[in-house]
This record gives structure tokens, C-alpha cells and sequence, in this order.
């Protein structure tokens, strides 16, 4: 805990950057749409973890002076995910006082027994009559909640407004092709690893058995880092790129305590 993860600092300037440099450039002719594409879906799958970090304050504690480069880093982070870090922070907030609660959890719509049918709930949970925020944070009615629910309503409204004008401009494949599909592909990776895979089946509850250690096929990096996760859980201010280094300084406890550490 402590000081500054520059990792952590670095990744979304780069990523957000990279993105919104995507428009000038496919717009000019400068990069090929498809090429624009597969680029957009990394910074879309890319973008949720460093917001994460600022959820939690991990930048710069709350009263400090440096703590608006926290929010900073927060919003800058989810501007291709059209997300506001207020909605995010309440409702992943209300995921750690309740882990797999099947009325409480604000990800409990993630609970599956298997990886396919978790796939398949995270593509579900994609379609315009899910709404993703919106019931906890009518549920909570706290001021922050309600903050967070408007800022909610003015994303979308941004989101829409931004894909409805490029589309009526005569960029509609841009609109498709550089936001709208390559959020939709990414927000099914970034459910299931983020949400699904270190709490499966979703169905334990309690400080060292709702989240466990698990190997990913792809590494801990193509895992969005998640293969530590019960590492955040115990510790929420560790910064991500350090929850390897707490989870072997950690193991002897977490082995006595019991915890699942899935083979790591």
C-alpha cells in the first residue's frame, strides 16, 4: 500500500489517448478502419482497471491535496467505456460489502456455473434493456448514488448524441467500428474475468471464500491481472500491478486462513 504505481499511472493516459487518436486518424484515411478497430477493442478492454485503482482512492488518498489527479485519472480512464467513475465507484463499492449477495451484488448477474454460460450472461447483460447501474443505485438513494445516477443519464446522453451525429455526418461504420462494437466485444471479456472468474460460481460468501486465486490460460496480464484478485479483496488499496508480489507475500497466511488459491 502506498506511494505511486506509475504503471498504473502511464496505462490509461496512454490507452484513453490511443483511442481518441483513432478518430483523426481513420477519418483522414491515415489508418484503415479495421485496423482502427482491433485497436479500439484493446483500448475499450483496457480501460476499466486503472478507473478501478481510482475507485478505490489508490492514486491519491481522499482529504490529500494531490487527490484530484485520483478523479483525474479516473474519468480520463473510462472515456472510451462512455462511463462515469462515480456510478462505477458506488456501485463496485456495494460489490465489496456484498460479494456474491444474489440481491445485494451489483455483479450477481454475472453468477454462472460454467465459463459458456457466464459468456453467455455477459452478452445479456450488453443488451439496451439491461441497465447496468441504474437499479442499485435507485436501491441505495444516498446522495453519491444519486449523483452517480445522473451523471449516468448525461454519459448516455453523450454516448448517443456522439454515435447518432456521426452516423447522420455519413460515419456510420466509424461510429460502429472505433465505439459501439468494440465496447460490446470488450465489456464481455472485461465481465468475465473481472466479474465472473475470480468469484465462481458466485455462491461463497464471507472475507476469505467469496473470491479465490485461479491460473488463467492466458497469464496474468491477458487475464486483466484477476488471477490475484482475492488479493484486492482483502487489501483494496494495494494497486493492481502489485497484487502478485502481496499474493507470494501473502501466501502462508491465505494458505492458513484456508482460502482457495485454485493451484497458484
Amino acid at each position: 500500500m502506498g506511494g505511486v504505481s506509475w504503471v498504473m499511472v502511464v496505462w490509461p493516459l496512454v490507452n484513453t489517448t490511443v483511442w481518441l487518436a483513432l478518430w483523426p486518424l481513420v477519418l483522414t484515411g491515415t489508418l484503415p478502419l479495421w485496423a482502427g478497430f482491433l485497436i479500439a477493442i484493446v483500448n475499450c478492454g483496457a480501460a476499466y482497471l486503472p478507473s478501478h485503482d481510482a475507485q478505490h482512492h489508490i492514486y491519491a488518498p481522499e482529504g490529500s491535496r494531490w487527490h484530484w489527479l485520483n478523479e483525474a485519472i479516473g474519468w480520463y480512464a473510462l472515456i472510451p467505456m462512455f462511463a462515469p467513475l462515480s456510478a462505477l465507484r458506488v456501485t463496485h463499492f456495494e460489490h465489496h460489502r456484498h460479494t456474491n449477495d444474489p440481491v445485494l451484488d451489483p455483479d450477481y448477474n454475472m453468477q454462472a456455473h460454467s465459463a459458456w454460460r457466464a459468456v453467455a450472461n455477459a452478452m445479456v447483460k450488453q443488451q439496451t434493456r439491461h441497465e447496468l447501474y441504474g437499479p442499485a443505485l435507485i436501491r441505495l438513494g444516498t446522495p453519491a448514488a444519486n449523483a452517480a445516477l445522473a451523471h449516468v443519464l448525461i454519459a448516455k446522453v453523450v454516448q448517443y448524441a456522439f454515435l447518432c451525429t456521426l452516423a447522420w455526418t455519413g460515419y456510420v461504420w466509424e461510429a460502429v467500428f472505433l465505439a459501439w462494437l468494440p465496447l460490446r466485444i470488450s465489456a464481455i471479456y472485461v465481465n468475465f474475468y473481472l466479474s465472473w472468474a475470480p468469484h465462481q460460481p458466485m455462491e461463497a460468501r464471507g472475507r476469505y471464500r467469496d473470491t479465490h486465486a485461479f491460473k488463467s490460460m492466458w497469464g496474468n496480464i491477458g487475464s486483466s491481472g484477476m488471477q490475484y484478485h482475492i488479493v484486492h479483496h482483502l487489501y483494496p488499496t494495494i494497486p493492481l500491478s502489485r497484487n502478485p508480489a502481496a499474493f507470494r507475500a501473502l501466501r502462508p497466511i491465505l494458505e492458513e486462513r484456508g482460502c482457495d488459491l485454485g493451484g497458484m
